[in-house]
């Protein structure tokens, strides 16, 4: 039967079975509503919580009911809540230096690390190649260093200089 009706509809088996699930749920549920269920003229039933949350926060303490539950409706200030201004870490935006202001053969590792992308790491490793070459001669010379790539060395060429 399933065959005949999906070629004569042009869908699947599958796809018929699943359309047949849900017109009988439809129809059973209509059929439910219609005879079992009262019409919808009862009315929703309100409760009203304050006495239970007024025993619940006082469980344990003596303080006045009234006084408590104003305390516990108090709201918080966002920032206090997260904690996000009494923070462990202590993040500092990088502040960039001024343009063709460090001189790649004479700055030391703070220098460094104001240039865009360049970390302690990155700056030792920058100080330790300059040792070995004596000085940089050119800014494509910082592409030996571990870390620093073609788009990286961008950006570090317009805080740096080389003399």
């Amino acid at each position: 039967m399933l065959k005949k009706l999906s070629e004569r509809t042009g869908l699947t088996q599958t796809e018929i079975k699943v359309i047949g699930f849900l017109l009988i749920t439809l129809f059973i549920g209509f059929t439910y509503k219609t005879f079992f269920k009262q019409n919808g003229n009862e009315q929703t039933r309100e409760f009203n919580y304050a006495k239970e949350d007024s025993t619940f926060l006082n469980s344990g303490s003596n303080s006045d009911t009234s006084e408590t539950i104003a305390n516990s409706n108090e709201l918080k200030n966002k920032d206090d809540v997260l904690e996000l201004k009494n923070s462990s870490k202590n993040f500092s935006a990088k502040i960039l230096p001024a343009e063709r202001s460090i001189n790649l053969n004479k700055a030391d590792t703070n220098s460094l690390t104001n240039l865009p992308g360049i970390g302690k790491k990155t700056a030792d490793k920058i100080i330790e190649l300059r040792n070995q070459l004596g000085k940089f001669k050119n800014f494509d010379q910082l592409l030996h260093v571990k870390g620093i790539g073609n788009a990286k060395l961008a950006k570090i060429k317009k805080y740096a200089y080389i003399e």
